[in-house]
């Protein structure tokens, strides 16, 4: 089994933990409406994905 030479530094070691830390997502605008979306996702306002209406959205009451 394969066995460390040398302890690996503190610094080294934070940053192969940093690669697991949280990000928040990533938002843009829907060129619809204008709200934000998370990409690759239908708009929840208006319903349109790349420019074509997938979902109803209805007035709510």
């Amino acid at each position: 089994m394969g066995v460390p030479k040398r302890k690996q530094s503190k610094s080294r070691q934070r940053s192969r933990r940093m690669a697991n830390r949280w990000h928040r997502p990533q938002l843009g605008k829907c060129p619809q409406c204008g709200s934000s979306v998370r990409p690759h996702r239908v708009c929840p306002s208006c319903g349109y994905y790349k420019g074509r209406q997938i979902v109803t959205i209805e007035a709510g009451a």
